[in-house]
């Protein structure tokens, strides 16, 4: 995976009113740590580091120089997002150098199409590699091109490029091939489907009336208090 350039600023504000200061002003709050050095707390531009996401992915690889003349290489190692406004809240940056192997998460694909009349689970849509640093692929693939129900894909089974290797137990299931189910067998489940429909509409119906029954029973209370009232007034 080739890298990309972006440019940072030191931070000097921390805490969450430093950091929705950052976020305010159009960046996002970073901050750079590994290799035994101090962390760094920095400031990314936000619509550079998103369009470089939304690129490469979660690894990639970040060529970052800072206002005060740090030069590094990085890697994101926890990405915080905002899953309303889709931004980017926080992110922690791992130091790597060239030729420096790194154990990171990497996104499955299924490729091909399984046998007629199948479907297919996909169980763990990452697994764990090591690779070189400046070299995380960003993708791996999986087939599953005619396989049948009862067969499954594991991760030894996954495609890897070279200097690329797995870190995850090979065993680990990836995906799974099972039988379409029949149209005899979805018609079966439409009346269990439809009750449980009904049951959930019936218990609707009870609480809105139950509700409506006792919004009723308090007029006539506040009615009589009323009524109490002004005969002792008139009294």
């Amino acid at each position: 995976m080739s890298e990309v350039k972006i440019s940072a600023e030191p931070r000097t504000e921390f805490g969450k009113g430093g950091a929705r200061r950052t976020r305010r002003a159009g960046k996002v709050p970073a901050v750079l740590y590994g290799h035994g050095e101090k962390p760094k707390h920095i400031a990314l531009p936000a619509l550079e580091f998103a369009a470089a996401i939304r690129k490469g992915g979660a690894n990639q690889l970040f060529a970052i120089e800072v206002s005060d003349g740090t030069q590094v290489l990085a890697l994101p190692k926890a990405i915080q997002r905002d899953p309303i406004k889709d931004t980017f809240e926080h992110v922690d940056l791992l130091l790597v150098r060239r030729g420096e192997k790194v154990t990171v998460e990497v996104p499955v694909q299924l490729t091909g199409e399984a046998a007629k009349d199948t479907l297919i689970v996909h169980d763990h849509d990452t697994l764990s590699v090591t690779a070189d640093a400046t070299k995380v692929p960003d993708h791996l693939e999986a087939s599953v091109e005619g396989l049948e129900a009862g067969n499954q894909v594991t991760a030894a089974d996954v495609e890897l490029p070279a200097g690329v290797e797995l870190a995850a137990d090979p065993e680990t299931q990836v995906a799974a091939v099972t039988a379409a189910p029949t149209a005899e067998q979805l018609e079966s489940t439409l009346p269990e489907v439809e009750a449980a429909e009904a049951e959930v509409e019936a218990g609707v119906g009870e609480e809105t009336a139950e509700s409506s029954e006792g919004a009723e029973a308090g007029a006539p209370a506040a009615a009589g208090g009323e009524e109490t009232a002004e005969a002792k007034t008139e009294a």
